[in-house]
């Protein structure tokens, strides 16, 4: 068997929604409303938190997909004000959420317990409106959200390769900028920056998936303990301390990019390293200087750019059973999946869906049944399942 990315096509049921005369796509499913249709039809328990799980009506996988929404719909109107990252997420809020996050994963284990037969991931992309609002692919909701999906591998293993060049394969070295001009120091930086316990460096033959040969030329860390270990508030403090790395990286690659010789910016999570690390590194300085270059000589390069920290960062069990930890910025693609090698085409079948409905659908129950029993949530009443009106 050849190890490269698969492509692999899902069905799903259109979903009924009518777009109002003169509002562009993306400009309604920002809206309250849509929010509304979410929770209404594909709903599954809400807390007093905001937090909302839900079926994904739009799956990557019909064999386990399910996600969290930070729903800040009614709360925050202004969609450029509300919360995109786990660091922007009240206290209180991350507190529930981490333990919503847990209970979910540790379903995924005992349900799919064989790393062989299947492969599973959890996590968030950031959902920043980064891109121009006219841009397609543009990420409609803007408001954070996770995701909880698992892969049967015979159907990626039956799959036909993807092309290694879609560019929403962003995580290979000849698409990324950090790992195609800055890998030794983006490592470094992590390394220097982030104090960790639970969390302990890999390297890439223990983090890489055989069948995809992804995730490629990222920093990865196997979550020591296993799944036990995300019982650990430990665990989510330096899955936070991570994402603090990754985001005072970007920030200040980009601002360096924005404005020749920038200072150090006042609210960075890290300033010595960020100092003595990035802005002292040549490597780092000469990439911005190439990317600021480009910026100013060709329009569409510069459209493309996203000038605010976007990325993906997920749990992910490798061949082995471990869980792992990666992250990577968000520079083109928007599927999460393609963090590790599996590009998802959805297609509008209703018969096809609704020939796995029942089990997915079984699935996403018992998960509500799990949270409720822990007291974090009450369950949504939909079309398709009961509960609370």
């Amino acid at each position: 068997m050849n190890s490269g990315p698969r492509e692999i096509t899902t069905p799903y049921r259109p979903i009924p929604l009518e777009i109002p005369e003169g509002m562009k796509p993306n400009e309604f499913f920002n809206s309250t409303e849509n929010l509304n249709d979410l929770e209404h039809n594909n709903g599954l328990l809400k807390n007093p938190e905001n937090l909302l799980l839900y079926r994904k009506a739009l799956g990557h996988t019909n064999e386990f997909d399910t996600s969290i929404i930070y729903n800040t719909s009614r709360i925050i109107l202004d969609p450029l004000g509300r919360p995109v990252r786990r660091t922007q997420v009240p206290e209180k809020v991350r507190h529930v959420w981490n333990r919503m996050n847990q209970i979910i994963v540790e379903y995924m284990f005992d349900e799919y317990p064989d790393p062989e037969k299947y492969l599973l991931l959890a996590g968030e992309a950031s959902l920043d409106a980064t891109w121009p609002l006219t841009s397609p692919g543009v990420p409609s909701i803007r408001m954070l959200h996770n995701h909880f999906m698992v892969f049967d591998k015979e159907i990626l293993r039956q799959a036909p390769p993807a092309d290694p060049q879609n560019p929403n394969l962003t995580d290979g070295g000849q698409n990324s900028l950090f790992q195609a001009y800055m890998r030794d120091v983006y490592r470094e930086f992590f390394d220097r920056a982030l104090s960790l316990e639970i969390l302990q460096p890999v390297h890439y033959d223990v983090s890489r998936i055989e069948l995809t040969d992804y995730p490629q030329g990222l920093p990865c860390w196997e979550i020591t303990g296993g799944v036990k270990s995300l019982r650990d508030i430990r665990f989510w403090k330096e899955y936070d301390e991570i994402l603090k790395g990754f985001i005072d990286f970007y920030r200040t690659f980009f601002s360096q990019v924005s404005t020749r010789n920038a200072p150090l910016l006042d609210d960075v999570y890290f300033p010595l390293q960020v100092e003595s690390t990035l802005l002292f590194n040549n490597d780092f300085m000469k990439t911005a200087k190439k990317v600021r270059d480009l910026c100013i000589t060709d329009a569409r390069y510069a459209n493309a750019i996203r000038w605010q920290p976007a990325f993906k960062q997920i749990i992910y069990r490798n061949d082995e059973g471990k869980l792992i930890v990666t992250i990577s910025q968000n520079s083109i693609g928007n599927a999460i999946t393609e963090l590790l090698g599996v590009v998802v085409n959805r297609r509008p079948d209703a018969e096809a869906y609704e020939a796995s409905e029942g089990r997915l659908v079984a699935k996403l129950l018992e998960v509500r049944r799990r949270l409720m029993e822990a007291d974090l949530g009450r369950a949504v009443k939909t079309k398709y399942w009961d509960g609370e009106e």
